[in-house]
Formats: structure tokens, C-alpha cells, sequence
């Protein structure tokens, strides 16, 4: 076989040879689009020093990147799927390597900006890509095996991501987080050349452009919403970008039940492992990134670990991804993917209820089981979620599929953070007022109030009063401690509650039977799902 495949997937007699290989490259692909979004947990301290960010910039250089990836993965999996997956790939990981570079360089705001939106829509093409290949390469009885390596580097990247700055940030700037990523996407595109087949969707018809323009205003209006409301305050932008979503959310079903060859057929909603699935991803998804969100922040910040010591940190949640995906693949072919999801978000679920016990005297050690636990789920039940999701589509709509599970990953994770940092700041900023409200002067006490790096930074110039501001910074401390310990409490038990209601919900909706990416041969879908699945 010569050294760069040109032989369609599609077209070969059996099995592509170097699927495996073609496994690592997709692998290494998502790996760095992931931790594009991880990395800047730990570097955003030195950034907002840097380029001196307010909370409102810095919330917009991580949803720079957050916004397009997720409002334009269906329509560019869709396009993947017409012209080529492949080919989406590495036009993708070029735009994302583009936008790192640049990222690297550029020393304004607007710039960062410009540049984390540049990578968010080369990471939009490449995600969907990924999975779109996989499910071509590989046969049946060895997908879901492959879907857990995949879930598996998801993992290892939420914990690498932050390793990786940190090490980077003991002797560099912060524009090294982003220029990491430019090699890896290099040795990624060679890889997709040589080890990865062209494969494309067969007897496809147009595309779908109008429905591809709603999803784009309703994920892009929704998520923007969702960010900016909680935040900043439900003003006139965040209310009109809700009522486009919902507009936009409207218009894109209906257009979808009425054309012939919709990007997204809407009515596959009605098969219940497909729904269930996605909630579960949703879901799972929410209360993981924003307990993982403020426990990064109170490492760094109470704790007081740098960049590198919290990144290390983190490893024991990339450890126990592996042994939840080693076990899910074991188990899931034997008890079906309904109870796996099921206890993975069970057991993650549990993971958010422990940092309810969190307070100011808390530890490392406190945070470990949580990271563990979290870790663990991931590995056990986002899996056999996303074999059923990427299941659920024929050949010609892989790149859709893809597209639809990423943006339930990327819409959860969204709102997890974007919901839950702000009831975090809201009780951080309550029990901080009532702590030490008349002991400061209005402007200092608005700095504390707004975060809790504010309020560190605000006790440091404290302590430079020499008539006994040692003393008083210490008691600010104390009281920033104890009123971000307050607010991560408050808000593991908000999460923990959703991510129950989010389980009960799951278990309702999927049905109680042998999930279609098992090795044995699966049992008949109920009657109505059946008919629907034949219809589509």
C-alpha cells in the first residue's frame, strides 16, 4: 500500500488495514482541539495580568472559541460528509493551527479574541470529523471499542490540557498554550494523509444550507445567551439573543419536517436511544465542566497552587477516564448501554454532591474522590452515549452525527460553566458582602465582590498600607476563602440536583433494551421505534 491511502473507505473489500493508526491520528486531532479549552483554565491568570482583562474580556476569550464551535459543527459535518471527511479534517486542524499561531503573537484583546474564534471554527470542523471517520473505518464489532478510545482522549485531554500549560507557563509566556498546539496539528496532518482514507458520503443530495443557516442562529443565539445572561446580567443583548434562539430553534424545526433532505431530520428525536442519549451527553456534560470549572479555580486561587502544580493535580481524573472506558468496554456488550449510562451519571452525579462539603479548611484530598469519580463516568458511560448517537445516523449523514453529539458535549458543557460560575459568583459575592461589606472602601469592595482573583488582588494592596495592613489583608483573605469555599459549596448542590433530575430523566426516556453497538446481536427496537427508524 503506498504511503498515503487514496483508497475510499468505502470501496475497500474488508476492513480498512491501518484503521488503528487511522484511530491514533483522530485521536491526536481531538486531543488538541479539547485542550485548547482545558490549557486556558491555567493560563487565564497570567493572560488577565498580561493584557489586563476584566471578567468580561476574559469571559469572552474562552467563549470566543466556545460560540462558533458550537453553532457551526452541524453544518461543517454536513459538508464533510458531501466533499470530504478527510479533507475536512485537515482543512480544519490548517484554520486551527492558523489561529494558534496567531493567537501567539498578538498582544490585544480583541486580537485574542479574534484569534480563539479562528481556532473555535477549525475545531468545529474538526470534531465532527472525527467521529464521522471512525464510524466509517470501522466495522461494526469493533466501533464501540474505537468511540472509547475516542471518549478516552476526551478525558486525558481535560487533564493534560491544563499539565501541558502549566509546564509551559514555569519559563514562558502565556502565547506558548497557544503555540503548542501548532506541531501537534502539523504531525495530525500528516497523519490524516497517510494513515487516514478518503471517505466521503455516498448518493448524498444537496445540502441543506437553509436549515444549516437556522442551526447556526439558534445554537449561536443559544449559547450566546447563555453566557452572557447568567454573567453579565439579562439586558437587551442577552434577551434577544434568547428570543432569536428561540425563533431561530422554531423556524429550524419546521423547515427540517418540510424538507425532502434536511441536514438534521428532526423527527429521529422520536427514537428514544438517540434522545436519551443526548441528554445524557447534555446533561453529563453540564455539571462535569462547571465542577471541574470551579475546582481548577480553587486550587489556584485558595489552595494557592501554580499553573504546573494544579495541571499535575488533575491527572488522577485522566486515570480514572481509562478505567471507566476499560470497563465500559468490557461490560457494556454483556448489560446493554442503557444501564452503563445510567450509572455513569449516577456516579458523576455523586462526584458534584461531595463538594458540597467543601469550606475554606478544605484540602487537595477533598477534591481528589470528586475528580475520580468524575473522571470515572466519563469513561463509563460517554462511550456507549455516543456509539448509540453515531448509531442512530446512515452512512451519508456520519458527519451530521458527529455534529449533533459535539454540540450536546459542547451546548452542556456551555451552560454548565456558564450557569454554574454564575451562581458561584453570586454566592461568593453574597457571603463576601455580608463578611466584610462596611470594612472596605466602595470601589475596593466592587473589585473584591466581582471574583475571587479580584479580591486576592485587592488584599495585596492592602497589605502594602504599613499601619497594620498585613493584618487587615489577612483578614480579607480569609474572608475571599471562605466566601469562594461558601459559593463552590452552594453551587455543587445546585449541580448535583440538575445532574439527578438530568439521570431520572435519562432513565426515563431510554428504553430498556440492548444498545445497537453491542457485539451480539441486538434486540428488536419497540414497535414505535421501529416504524420510525424505517421511515427515516
Amino acid at each position: 500500500m503506498p504511503f498515503f491511502a487514496n483508497t475510499p473507505v468505502e470501496k475497500t473489500a474488508g476492513p480498512y488495514v491501518r484503521r488503528w493508526w487511522a484511530l491514533l491520528v483522530l485521536c491526536l486531532s481531538l486531543l488538541i482541539v479539547v485542550m485548547a479549552n482545558t490549557s486556558l483554565i491555567v493560563a487565564a491568570p497570567d493572560m488577565t495580568k498580561d493584557l489586563g482583562l476584566s471578567s468580561s474580556d476574559l469571559q469572552w476569550v474562552i467563549d470566543g472559541y466556545t460560540v462558533p464551535y458550537a453553532a457551526l459543527m452541524l453544518v461543517l459535518g454536513s459538508i464533510g460528509d458531501k466533499y470530504s471527511r478527510r479533507g475536512a479534517l485537515v482543512t480544519g486542524l490548517v484554520i486551527f493551527a492558523g489561529g494558534s499561531v496567531m493567537g501567539s503573537q498578538v498582544d490585544q484583546t480583541g486580537l485574542v479574541i479574534t484569534a480563539r474564534a479562528i481556532m473555535g471554527i477549525g475545531a468545529a470542523v474538526v470534531m465532527p470529523a472525527t467521529l464521522s471517520l471512525l464510524v466509517a473505518i470501522f466495522p461494526r464489532r469493533e466501533r464501540a471499542k474505537a468511540i472509547t478510545a475516542w471518549t478516552a482522549t476526551s478525558g486525558l485531554a481535560i487533564a493534560v490540557g491544563p499539565l501541558v500549560a502549566g509546564y509551559l507557563l514555569e519559563d514562558h509566556a502565556w502565547g506558548s498554550t497557544f503555540l503548542i498546539n501548532v506541531p501537534i496539528a502539523v504531525v495530525a496532518v500528516i497523519g490524516a494523509l497517510a494513515l487516514v482514507p478518503p471517505s466521503k458520503a455516498e448518493k448524498m443530495g444537496r445540502i441543506d444550507y437553509v436549515g444549516g443557516l437556522l442551526s447556526i442562529v439558534s445554537v449561536g443565539s443559544l449559547v450566546y445567551a447563555t453566557i452572557e445572561g447568567p454573567h453579565f446580567g439579562w439586558g437587551a443583548g442577552p434577551i434577544t439573543a434568547a428570543v432569536v434562539a428561540g425563533v431561530g430553534l422554531l423556524a429550524f424545526v419546521a423547515w427540517e419536517l418540510r424538507h425532502p433532505h434536511p441536514m438534521l431530520n428532526v423527527r429521529r428525536f422520536r427514537l428514544r436511544p438517540f434522545s436519551g442519549s443526548m441528554l445524557a451527553v447534555l446533561f453529563f456534560f453540564f455539571g462535569t465542566f462547571g465542577a471541574i470549572y470551579y475546582a481548577t479555580q480553587f486550587l489556584q486561587f485558595v489552595l494557592g497552587y501554580d499553573a504546573l502544580e494544579t495541571g499535575v493535580r488533575l491527572l488522577p481524573l485522566a486515570g480514572a477516564v481509562f478505567l471507566g472506558a476499560a470497563i465500559t468496554g468490557r461490560l457494556t456488550p454483556k448489560l446493554g448501554m442503557k444501564p452503563m449510562v445510567t450509572a455513569g451519571m449516577v456516579i458523576g452525579t455523586v462526584g458534584v454532591f461531595l463538594l458540597t462539603q467543601v469550606d475554606k479548611g478544605s484540602t487537595y484530598t477533598d477534591f481528589l474522590p470528586t475528580l475520580l469519580l468524575l473522571g470515572f463516568a466519563i469513561g463509563l458511560s460517554v462511550s456507549p452515549a455516543t456509539d448509540t448517537i453515531m448509531g442512530s445516523f446512515p452512512e451519508s449523514e456520519l458527519g451530521v452525527g458527529g455534529g449533533a453529539n459535539d454540540t450536546a458535549l459542547e451546548l452542556g458543557g456551555s451552560l454548565g460553566i456558564a450557569i454554574l460560575g454564575s451562581l458561584l459568583g453570586t454566592a461568593y459575592r453574597d457571603k463576601l458582602t455580608h463578611l466584610i461589606g462596611g470594612h472596605l472602601p466602595a470601589a475596593a469592595l466592587d473589585t473584591a465582590r466581582d471574583s475571587v482573583g479580584g479580591g486576592l488582588a485587592v488584599a495585596e494592596q492592602v497589605a502594602k498600607n504599613p499601619t497594620g495592613g498585613a493584618q487587615q489583608a489577612q483578614v480579607l483573605v480569609d474572608a475571599v476563602h471562605e466566601s469562594f469555599a461558601h459559593g463552590v459549596a452552594q453551587t455543587s448542590l445546585v449541580g448535583g440536583i440538575i445532574m439527578a433530575a438530568g439521570t431520572v430523566i435519562v432513565l426515563t426516556v431510554l428504553p430498556g433494551r440492548r444498545s445497537a453497538g453491542e457485539h451480539r446481536t441486538p434486540e428488536p427496537l419497540p414497535a414505535e421505534d421501529r416504524e420510525l427508524a424505517d421511515s427515516l
